[in-house]
């Protein structure tokens, strides 16, 4: 059964301009729905926008998992006033209608997991349901306009732990098979399978303050989900945290960055401990991979832009998960590694929201024994496995 998923994007909005690319703790808003689908049952995942710039960085930043693509949707049918069903019907077209099940992801659900994806893809597989979609509890009381009540008598109002609520569609994940789609046009039709996501997922992004409580709901969840093992995988960022955050330019552009000595030898002493050393930085600089060469460190990743998907993808071809990583980052497009590994690290001179988020803010500064003293911390808390 040929499963897809389909991410439909469009360049504008007029509520958050640049929404989609807009970035939630380091990362574009539609990352986020993106790698919790390359992780999901699903057989392809297909990013579906009239956006060039999305489509170059989809190509670009996501080559590792054979998954994903990146296909132009028509201008026309990419306006505020088109309809859902209407780019579906377009992408199926596209595609000859090959596919068995097609799964429709919101980006402005970044709370989605690739948990809720499958139990959604679970209902038509496993169950036989036409098609399914996702939908939160709410014991909200609600009204008709003309003041009357409809889910609750007003003179025997229920206690909230004696009241079942109400199931109400977040916008999240909607599935579908071929036949069900091709006969009612519609992403949901037939017998429809409902999953539940938790509460949080309900709240829409639809202004700055929309965007600021889902951030930190995202944030405080990866935080709870957090594991601690031993550290196994020692993960670098490179300015700020290597060097001191500045760069010598000369007419033939970079010329110089400044790294510690100290800090290489630490990481030689901690790699002699079983600790595997990966640098993971956005910048493609020839002088980071010359120093990363000197130093013997062999897995060194140059322009990396999302590094939540790639650390992932590197964990699971290691068969080892997030708790067993620690991480040192200095600003935003670390923040979504800081708030997830076992144990996160901030230099001294790292920007407020990363120290905020840091699990360890380091009394050192970048390029003045930061590294090294992360090392020091990492060996001591190891001890306790030994």
């Amino acid at each position: 059964m040929k499963k897809i998923g389909l991410i439909p994007l469009r360049k504008n909005s007029k509520g958050i301009p640049g929404k989609n690319k807009k970035k939630m703790l380091g990362r574009p808003l539609f990352s986020w729905i993106l790698t919790e689908a390359a992780f999901s049952n699903l057989d392809e995942v297909i990013v579906f926008t009239d956006d060039l710039e999305i489509i170059s960085y989809v190509e670009k930043e996501y080559f590792w998992n054979h998954k994903i693509k990146a296909i132009i949707r028509n201008e026309e049918n990419a306006t505020d006033t088109a309809s859902t069903e209407s780019v579906l019907l377009e992408f199926a077209a596209q595609v000859n209608n090959d596919f068995d099940v097609l799964c429709l992801l919101q980006a402005t659900s970044p709370m989605t997991t690739s948990k809720d994806i499958n139990a959604v893809l679970s209902k038509i597989e496993k169950e036989a349901f036409d098609s399914a979609l996702t939908v939160v509890k709410t014991h909200r009381f609600t009204w008709n306009a003309d003041g009357t009540p409809q889910n609750y008598d007003v003179f025997n109002r229920p206690r909230r732990q004696d009241f079942e609520g109400l199931l109400v569609e977040n916008g999240a994940v909607y599935a579908t098979s071929k036949v069900a789609f091709l006969n009612s046009k519609n992403r949901v039709s037939g017998s429809i399978g409902l999953i539940e996501m938790e509460e949080a997922s309900y709240t829409e992004i639809d202004s700055t303050t929309d965007w600021e409580i889902v951030e930190q709901l995202l944030a405080n969840r990866l935080q709870k989900n957090k594991t601690h093992q031993r550290i196994d995988y020692l993960v670098l960022d490179v300015d700020g945290v290597f060097t001191n955050g500045g760069v010598y330019y000369g007419p033939e552009g970079e010329m110089m960055k400044y790294f510690d000595m100290r800090d290489g030898m630490g990481l030689e002493i901690i790699r002699q401990q079983q600790v595997e050393v990966i640098i993971m930085t956005s910048e493609n600089s020839e002088l980071v991979g010359q120093r990363m060469k000197k130093l013997q460190i062999q897995n060194c990743f140059l322009g990396v832009k999302d590094k939540y998907a790639f650390l992932t993808q590197f964990l699971k071809d290691k068969k080892a998960n997030l708790g067993q990583v620690a991480y040192v980052g200095d600003d935003v497009n670390d923040l979504a590694n800081i708030c997830s590994v076992g144990w996160s690290f901030c230099p001294a001179n790292g920007t407020d929201i990363v120290k905020r988020s840091a699990d360890y803010v380091l009394t050192n500064a970048s390029a003045e024994g930061a590294i090294r003293e992360v090392c020091e911390v990492i060996m001591k808390y190891n001890k306790r496995y030994s």
